[in-house]
């Protein structure tokens, strides 16, 4: 017998010492391996998840944002998703943005999120990002740099995205530094 050799395999010794018990393959159920255990859970992407019966939509996928006063924005899909801001609505209240898929049939499912609406009257463009530091500041329309403020969306310590919606509406996220 070899000076070096263990009578019990050493994962064994390991886990009878720590009080962890074995399967019959002689392997570890480690806690992490468990559902729910491991990780950072990841935010919710939607606030109201609805399934709707609506044969009458045309297509295959719909884009929309429902502004204060029953305005729909349809960014994608059918001119006039009613059916689908009806169903939301049950749950959540204007604004929001919403994405639907047909399934089976005339059956569709629709996810929304509530959403951030501001009044940037006279911005050019459609996208703007702005980030601001206790030392720096950076301001981009459509991807290029700005100067100037556009004060509705000055966040000291946040990343800003704003994007059109319509007219000078726009929809605003915003994210600490």
């Amino acid at each position: 017998m070899s000076l070096f050799r263990r009578r019990e395999p050493l994962h064994v010794r390991l886990a009878r010492e720590a009080g962890v018990p074995l399967d019959e393959e002689e392997t570890v159920r480690a806690p992490w391996n468990e559902v729910g255990i491991h990780g950072i859970q990841r935010a919710a992407e939607w606030d109201v998840v609805e399934t709707v019966e609506a044969p009458e939509l045309e297509g295959d996928r719909a884009a929309f944002v429902a502004l204060p006063g029953g305005t729909l924005v349809v960014e994608e899909g059918p001119g006039s998703p009613d059916p689908l801001a009806q169903a939301v609505e049950r749950e959540l209240a204007p604004p929001y943005r919403a994405e639907a898929v047909k399934r089976e049939g005339g059956l569709w499912a629709v996810g929304a999120r509530r959403i951030e609406l501001v009044e940037l009257p006279g911005i050019a463009g459609q996208e703007i990002e702005l980030s601001s530091h206790p030392d720096d500041r950076v301001l981009e329309i459509d991807g290029e740099r700005a100067f100037g403020t556009i004060p509705q969306l000055e966040r000291p310590g946040h990343h800003v995205q704003a994007r059109r919606v319509d007219g000078d509406l726009w929809e605003v996220e915003s994210a600490p530094l």
